[in-house]
């Protein structure tokens, strides 16, 4: 038989109560404390051909259309090119100070690029800024054939990466996005999104690197080609990209009042016109949700009898912190049902799995994770498991 109970928020409330005076009090406090409805406009029109909006921590969509569609992504790529880069370096493969010999194929690249010299030595950092801020064709080529040999071996590790991230729309043959008449890469903006939130998470020492906004190389100064940065304090970061196939493009980070945001658009019809969708999603995620903290790390959601054990009872928590994503202003309106068995016995190991805590807010389900024993249960000793028996009998016996 399972036995649930309700959770209510603010947390602060949980941990003093008594049991049956905690129920008590949430019914009235659920009735006092509820929040207005939330009120939130349809999402703006974006001109893009695709496009998406993520909560950088959740990992929860706000907005998005045709985000599995595979387009292809010009320089986008290169946000790619430079994950794998920073991965070799935490691997300890590379390191920002290596010296990376530049080949004519390298050197030879068209469209953007850092102007490296061929058969010069350039280190892997002036590289990596030559990648992300310059948008170096010539760089990423130069990077790729270190990391792996040749291009096309460092495409296939590409591919290769972006299996493990999940990115299931997104296939490379190139180290750069440039398209040619045979061939070019893709990539959704639902797996652009999946990149840059790995980027901005694992990559958190390498990340500024894009928000800078100019790096001169061989005396040739060049800008961000970011305009948001300029425009915008809230964003710092991402990349941009252009081709005739591809269109104008850009993935977008910004961070507002402890909220992060991941935006992409694909396939707009100017430099302005990126910058401008992007402001759009950006205003609209910012205004109307907010990224709300659940759960701290080991935190207790209840205490719970415990029968034939050395212990009485057992504290039920969460091991990991927990974020979501919610409409602005209705964290009040929460409410969380604890689902567990009504007898629980000992022995208990901690961290085992007792039951399921789900929160919904205006009976949507807004997370659902594992409760866990917080402690070690011991089994008791003979003559306690007779008289929890005992006791449970009678219980029982009684009603």
């Amino acid at each position: 038989m399972r036995f649930q109970t309700i959770i209510s928020f603010p947390k602060m409330l949980r941990k003093s109560l008594p049991w049956v005076t905690f129920l008590t009090c949430l019914t009235l406090m659920v009735n006092l404390s509820a929040a207005a409805p939330a009120i939130i406009p349809r999402p703006p029109e974006i001109a893009a051909t695709s496009y998406i909006l993520m909560d950088a921590v959740t990992g929860e969509i706000i907005v998005e259309e045709n985000a599995d569609e595979a387009l292809p992504p010009a320089s986008l790529t290169k946000i790619m090119t430079a994950y794998i880069a920073v991965e070799e370096i935490m691997n300890g493969n590379l390191s920002l100070s290596d010296q990376v010999h530049i080949s004519e194929k390298a050197w030879r690249m068209e469209g953007s690029k850092m102007f490296v010299g061929v058969n010069s030595q350039v280190s892997v950092e002036d590289l990596l800024r030559g990648i992300i801020i310059q948008s170096g064709n010539d760089a990423s080529v130069a990077i790729a054939e270190h990391i792996a040999g040749s291009e096309d071996a460092f495409a296939d590790m590409m591919n290769q990466y972006s299996e493990v991230l999940g990115m299931s729309s997104s296939f490379f043959m190139n180290s750069s996005g440039l398209d040619t008449e045979v061939y070019y890469n893709t990539m959704s903006a639902r797996d652009l999104s999946i990149l840059a939130q790995a980027t901005i998470s694992r990559h958190a020492d390498y990340y500024p690197i894009y928000a800078e906004r100019e790096f001169t190389y061989n005396d040739i100064r060049q800008t961000n080609r970011n305009s948001l940065l300029f425009r915008d304090r809230n964003v710092d970061g991402m990349k941009t990209g252009w081709t005739d196939a591809a269109g104008y493009c850009l993935v977008a980070s910004a961070e507002r009042d402890g909220m992060r945001l991941i935006s992409v658009v694909m396939g707009t019809a100017s430099e302005e016109s990126r910058a401008i969708e992007t402001q759009k999603l950006m205003t609209y995620g910012f205004r109307y949700f907010e990224t709300h903290k659940l759960y701290d790390a080991n935190q207790v959601l209840t205490n719970v009898p415990v029968w034939s054990g050395k212990g009485s009872a057992v504290d039920l928590g969460i091991k990991n912190e927990v974020f979501v994503t919610i409409p602005r202003g209705q964290a009040q309106s929460m409410e969380a049902t604890v689902d567990v068995d009504e007898i629980i016995y000992a022995p208990l190991a901690d961290g085992q799995i007792m039951g399921v805590v789900n929160v919904t807010l205006d009976e949507d389900t807004v997370f659902q994770g594992n409760i866990v024993a917080m402690q070690e249960i011991e089994r008791g000793g003979i003559l306690k498991r007779f008289i929890d028996w005992l006791t449970l009998l009678i219980s029982s016996v009684f009603g």
